[in-house]
């Protein structure tokens, strides 16, 4: 008897139930050649992702370019004039100011309006300076009158003429205040007293000169302070004292001053000679001004 069996229904996996895996193929050629297809197709992928593009990697690394200049410009050429000024020391500074000057007088013009005026202690320094030029040109040990004069003739007659070049710009009318000219002209006296002394008449002149300039400068200088103040400056700034002494040590070369002082002050009862009071006369008006009797009332009679 036939029996007609019913056919069993498919079995299909339960939608929780573990997918099973596959066992393992056989590496036939063919997988082999997927396989390797599909590594390659993975490279591909990667060699045009973002990451790894040729493109931004050059970018990353890429440096901006240097321009190219055309021919070489290094050539040779002075300095600028403001690099050139540092570099000069005073004294050469001085020398080119100087060639400039007398090379063009409307600058040398400019330059002489323009500068400031120099102080009273700067001229005395420039004299100072020409001072010890003239004492580093004196011989060592003893040597003979024509020999040292001519060591130092050069110096000592820089030095007169620097005294006698700077000696009119403190003098009125260029300098009104006759304290200024008071304190260059002590100062530059100062600096003549040290000039060397000469026998022969012949080596002197420089030295005689020099104090007879001098004289009249002070001379000059006391009778314009005289007319202002009547003198009163003269005698409470002690100057006529300092004349005094200047004379003494000149050896009476500064006569003309001496004389200035003497009429100019006169009125006084002041002796340049005298003592430190300056006075020679107690009943002098410049006493009586300064004890506060001047002008008191006088006695007639036997009262």
């Amino acid at each position: 008897m036939n029996v007609l069996l019913s056919p069993q229904p498919p079995i299909f996996p339960h939608q929780h139930e573990t997918t099973r895996l596959s066992p393992p193929r056989s590496m036939s050629p063919y997988n082999m050649a997927s396989k390797k297809r599909k590594a390659d197709d993975d490279n591909d992928e990667m060699s045009v992702s973002p990451l790894s593009s040729p493109a931004i990697s050059s970018r990353q690394l890429s440096r901006p370019s240097k321009k190219v200049r055309q021919g070489n410009d290094m050539i040779g050429r002075p300095l600028p004039l403001p690099r050139l000024l540092e570099t000069l020391d005073i004294s050469q500074l001085r020398t080119a100011l100087q060639t400039i000057c007398e090379r063009h007088p409307d600058i040398g013009h400019e330059v002489s309006t323009h500068a400031p005026r120099p102080s009273v202690d700067a001229a005395l320094e420039v004299l100072s300076e020409y001072q010890q030029k003239l004492q580093a040109a004196v011989p060592f040990g003893q040597s003979s009158s024509d020999y040292t004069y001519f060591r130092v003739k050069q110096p000592l007659a820089a030095l007169v003429e620097a005294i006698s070049d700077f000696t009119p710009q403190y003098l009125p009318p260029t300098e009104s205040q006759a304290n200024l000219s008071l304190q260059y002209l002590d100062g530059a006296t100062k600096v003549i007293h040290d000039l060397p002394d000469w026998e022969s008449h012949q080596y002197r002149h420089h030295k005689d000169s020099a104090y007879d300039e001098i004289s009249r400068a002070w001379a000059l200088v006391i009778t314009e302070a005289s007319k202002r103040g009547g003198g009163f400056a003269l005698h409470t700034g002690g100057w006529d004292q300092s004349l005094a002494k200047h004379n003494q040590q000149s050896g009476g070369r500064l006569e003309q001053a001496m004389n200035a002082m003497a009429t100019e002050t006169g009125w006084m009862g002041t002796n340049p000679n005298s003592g430190p009071s300056g006075s020679s006369e107690p009943n002098s008006i410049l006493n009586q001004l300064m004890n506060g009797t001047y002008g008191s009332a006088v006695r007639v009679g036997p009262w």
